[in-house]
């Protein structure tokens, strides 16, 4: 008899607690978003689309080292490299990313490729709208990836017909 008391009792408290986090819950006041009209505010971790890097001098980061797509669970980036030359001068390096491509459709952001590049010319951004119904609108091409050159950026070189065309 008393442990059918106990076990009532111990029953009827957890169903007070449960409840008492629901009637909290239904006291508190209604927040509702002004999305899209007001910007989402990110913290600064978050890990939204990348964002390719450029230098003081407005050169590219990417020296094509392929480190990025190796680090790469999801397989989801492709990178072809061409050298660089007096002429057409890209990047800081010996190399530079000619074609530098990610697929959304496989990307799981888990932040590897970002770790893994040496001259932190990958990164988050904190873009979040890459829904479509187009797979093929969900890959992001180098040049729309690529932040804009600073207006104050002084390029250490010519950057001829290469890093100032776009």
């Amino acid at each position: 008899m008393a442990s059918k008391l106990s076990e009532v009792l111990g029953n009827t408290a957890a169903i007070v607690k449960g409840l008492s986090v629901t009637f909290k819950e239904m006291m508190a006041p209604t927040i509702t978003e002004d999305y899209p009209a007001a910007p989402a505010i990110f913290e600064e971790r978050f890990r939204g689309t990348h964002v390719l890097q450029r230098d003081e001098s407005g050169l590219e980061k990417c020296v094509a080292c392929f480190l990025c797509a190796a680090a790469c669970p999801a397989s989801c980036i492709y990178i072809e490299a061409a050298e660089n030359t007096e002429s057409k001068r890209m990047s800081g390096g010996e190399r530079y990313a000619e074609v530098y491509n990610i697929d959304y459709s496989r990307c799981i952001f888990c932040g590897f490729c970002v770790e893994a590049c040496p001259t932190d010319a990958i990164t988050h951004g904190h873009g979040f709208e890459t829904a479509s119904y187009n797979t093929a609108t969900l890959v992001m091409r180098k040049e729309q990836m690529l932040t804009q050159i600073l207006p104050g950026a002084m390029p250490a070189r010519p950057l001829g017909e290469g890093a100032g065309a776009h």
